[in-house]
């Protein structure tokens, strides 16, 4: 590095330089020599929303608004809605938890779709029945969890509850119903924005489009020309429109395995392994595959062994491993797909919230002596939810309650394997989900033997211990 040109890493901070004109300042380095400073000094707003017109809306050149962030707050949105605030990808989400907080009487929403009709009543019936019986689980099952998890000596009381409430809450939670109101907080570009706001604007809930009206002219203040053609999609709508129909022909099915492998790579390892040589050799892909192919089983697990031997507990695998790939059908309750749907750098395909595929009946609501009180709920909201489903089913998945299972299509590469089942394996996560990465595991384990032995797992823990210790039904 010379005296003449210095090395110089700063920030362009959005305290003192909106986001248009930070992303104006990057996408004019391509062509200017002068410095960010000097680039931003010479920008004003005015400036910076002709060039975003310019070339970022009429050009097309969109990831310049890449550049432009945004913190965004949602407060009292259903979760149900956070499903579609948090569907973009490309996106950071902090979201009012279920396993640490508990929920106030009456903190769900009502649709406008319901409201003054003749459906109102059944909807509030079912809701405040969920919360009522959500709020008096709590005692009985805290008290379960007490016994098992007793007070340790010189901790306070305070200390111990912060100690034992996600194992309570964990259970208690199995009964809240997806109109349950949350928090959600979401940094964002302003090109992955103007996509999220036009799903929201196509969405087939109100609360969803008037979310996604809101979040418009809330940004608009930040990013003035980035967002202002988002719009609703004739596409999204119309083809949502024309599938539905056209998958109203193969009925609903019940059962099923809670995790079935549908399709991989027979040869995934040998090409993951044949790609780590490949990126530090000078030759082509095949000459790399050719010589993994006649390496034998020894020499294979040596090669491995160099890829994933030498990680240590917070290293994440080099990214050669996208190169295997799985698709897996999944059954599991909705309070796990909530946590599931934060791994989006997998494709998901849910299916619309039903209770067609029963519910799970998590142990500690039998030994709280609440089960009969548990089951009375559940069956009595799968009455409700098939009256409101005849007049909308997309209303009517607002009062379906975490318990209920629901099904998800999820295609994954295994570096992306790896995060979810060594995260949610660990001892601290929500039951449901340690039982299903642990029988990811144990699929792909199966199926690609020699990459998954150095999945980092704990030891001497199987799924069906966990789903016989924590559910008497799934």
């Amino acid at each position: 590095m010379s005296d003449t040109f210095p090395r110089q890493i700063y920030l362009l901070s959005p305290q003192d330089l909106s986001p248009e004109t930070i992303a104006v300042t990057f996408a004019k380095t391509s062509r200017s020599p002068l410095s960010f400073r000097e680039i931003a000094a010479e920008l004003t707003e005015e400036k910076s929303s002709q060039f975003h017109e310019k070339w970022v809306v009429g050009y097309g050149h969109a990831s310049v608004a890449e550049h432009a962030m945004l913190h965004m707050a949602f407060e009292n949105v259903s979760r149900l809605a956070v499903e579609c605030i948090e569907s973009s990808r490309l996106a950071s989400y902090t979201e009012k938890s279920t396993r640490y907080q508990k929920w106030a009487a009456g903190g769900f929403y009502v649709p406008k779709e319901v409201n003054n009709g003749p459906m109102e009543a059944i909807y509030q019936r079912s809701c405040n029945l969920l919360f009522q019986a959500y709020q008096g689980s709590i005692e009985p099952v805290r008290k379960t969890v007490q016994e098992r998890f007793p007070r340790r000596e010189e901790e306070s009381a305070a200390r111990w509850e912060n100690r034992i409430r996600s194992e309570y809450v964990d259970t208690c939670r199995f009964l809240l119903p997806a109109a349950a109101l949350a928090n959600v907080g979401m940094t964002i570009n302003a090109r992955a924005l103007e996509k999220s706001i036009c799903k929201m604007l196509s969405h087939p809930l109100e609360e969803v489009r008037e979310i996604g009206s809101a979040v418009k002219a809330v940004a608009q203040r930040e990013v003035p020309t980035l967002v202002k053609y988002a719009d609703h999609s004739p596409y999204l709508i119309d083809t949502q429109a024309s599938l539905v129909e056209y998958a109203s022909k193969l009925g609903s099915q019940k059962g099923g395995d809670s995790l079935c492998l549908i399709t991989y790579d027979p040869d995934a390892e040998i090409n993951v392994l044949a790609a780590a040589v490949y990126a530090y050799a000078g030759c082509s892909f095949e000459t790399a595959l050719s010589h993994v192919r006649y390496l034998n089983e020894s020499e294979r697990r040596d090669l491995a062994g160099k890829l994933l031997g030498k990680m240590d507990h917070h290293d994440v695998p080099l990214r050669v491993l996208e190169h295997a790939a799985y698709t897996f059908d999944a059954v599991l309750d909705q309070g796990a797909y909530f946590e599931l749907k934060r791994h989006r750098m997998m494709t998901q395909t849910p299916q619309l919230l039903t209770v067609e595929l029963g519910y799970a009946v998590p142990r500690l609501m039998i030994e709280a002596g609440y089960e009969e009180i548990y089951r009375e709920v559940m069956e009595g909201v799968a009455d409700s939810y098939r009256l409101l489903a005849e007049w909308n089913p997309y209303v009517a998945s607002y009062i379906v309650p975490n318990g209920y299972n629901r099904r998800v299509l999820m295609t994954l590469n295994l570096r992306e394997v790896y995060h979810i089942c060594e995260l949610r394996s660990k001892p601290n996560a929500h039951f449901s989900m340690r039982r299903l990465a642990l029988r990811m595991a144990e699929i792909v384990k199966e199926v690609h033997p020699l990459l998954a032995s150095f999945l980092r797992l704990p030891e001497e823990v199987d799924w069906r211990d966990v789903e016989k210790e924590n559910f008497t039904q799934v």
